[in-house]
């Protein structure tokens, strides 16, 4: 377990592995939900599951912590989110996956 947190480490190789394993779309949040920068789609909260979610903490400022969000819609399109987390998070983000009933680790 150990060699697999070392080598998800960096957030480049996580969104690497993601894009490789079919996660190629990104995310943005809007006031109509959840959009999808390659469709134009937009997604509600019922309309997605987070698959799973990598944490970055900056080395020597806490403020640059991140987070990367891996994403499945009820269309089959895959794609990621990254986001600030703590004080610094996107409030849409942050209201829009309160409502989200899947979230995995």
């Amino acid at each position: 377990m150990s060699d697999q947190k070392d080598e998800m480490s960096s957030m480049v190789t996580v969104l690497s592995k993601l894009n490789k394993s079919g996660y190629t779309t990104q995310f943005k949040p809007d006031k109509k939900g959840l959009c999808s920068m390659t469709t134009n789609k937009n997604y509600k909260p019922k309309d997605v599951k987070i698959e799973h979610f990598y944490r970055f903490e900056g080395e020597s400022d806490p403020g640059d912590s991140s987070i990367v969000y891996a994403i499945e819609t009820n269309t089959g399109e895959k794609g990621t989110l990254i986001d600030s987390y703590g004080a610094q998070s996107d409030p849409l983000l942050e209201a829009f996956l309160k409502e989200v009933q899947s979230i995995q680790k």
